[in-house]
């Protein structure tokens, strides 16, 4: 891809990476909880969001997409150059945890039944030694997780201030409106943090962008309800009853 291209694409890429890093953080999480309560996690859930280099899963989207945006934003922030690293460290972290989840998923119950197996004599030292391996798998997925958690804290606290410098793009603001869920799931405690990061304090904004994107894309009952929710946090609001006069236009065009 040339990076005037990857310019040109510039909202569809961030819409893109600020989507793949919710989904990822929200998959992500409900592995590590359930590494929380039973000690494991699902191999085949993690090989999935890695994928393969002819079938690159949610991860290795994010990664690649990091360094679209990232590398050919014009201004090169801060934020943008660390979260391009972190959210590559994400990946490749995950990579080591889902082999050491493939070797406690596979290896363990084998070395169980051979244990159970085996009579009295010297190779029940060897098994006790090789059982000590499967517990320092398991230590090294609590470091790796520990980790993962770390970076993607991090990527929360770095993704609003980055994004303010978007805060115009009509495709991240129809994506967080429709995708509220998603999102609020992702950014837990931090969504307001979200919110007001990017829109400076006028989440009407947000609104009022998505109903612009959904009009122009032909979802007008959509739209208005994006419309609504911008009217009542801002119901003088300039952009918001400019919008609503294209909305009412709209509708009555139909109308008749």
């Amino acid at each position: 891809m040339s990076r005037s291209w990857i310019r040109g694409k510039l909202p569809e890429f961030v819409r893109d990476l600020f989507r793949n890093f919710c989904q990822a953080s929200v998959a992500l999480n409900r592995e590590f909880e359930s590494f929380d309560r039973e000690g494991v996690v699902c191999f085949e859930q993690l090989r999935d969001l890695v994928g393969t280099e002819m079938d690159k899963g949610l991860l290795w989207r994010m990664k690649d997409t990091a360094h679209h945006v990232f590398r050919n934003d014009p201004e090169q922030p801060a934020e943008g150059r660390f979260l391009d690293w972190a959210m590559g460290y994400i990946f490749h972290e995950t990579v080591k945890l889902r082999e050491d989840a493939y070797q406690r998923q596979n290896y363990g119950p084998w070395l169980r039944e051979i244990m159970e197996e085996q009579t009295p004599g010297p190779q029940q030292e060897i098994s006790g030694n090789l059982a000590e391996v499967l517990d320092q798998t398991r230590e090294s997925m609590r470091r790796e997780i520990d980790r993962i958690r770390f970076f993607m804290d991090n990527c929360r606290t770095l993704l609003p201030p980055y994004l303010s410098r978007h805060r115009e793009n009509v495709l991240l603001a129809r994506f967080i409106v429709s995708q509220e869920p998603l999102v609020v799931e992702a950014f837990g405690s931090d969504y307001d943090m979200l919110i007001d990061g990017v829109y400076a304090g006028e989440p009407e904004l947000m609104y009022v962008l998505a109903s612009r994107s959904l009009r122009m894309g032909g979802w007008l009952e959509e739209a208005r309800r994006a419309l609504d929710t911008a009217l009542q946090l801002s119901p003088e609001g300039k952009l918001v009853l400019q919008e609503k006069k294209i909305i009412d236009n709209w509708a009555s065009r139909i109308k008749s």
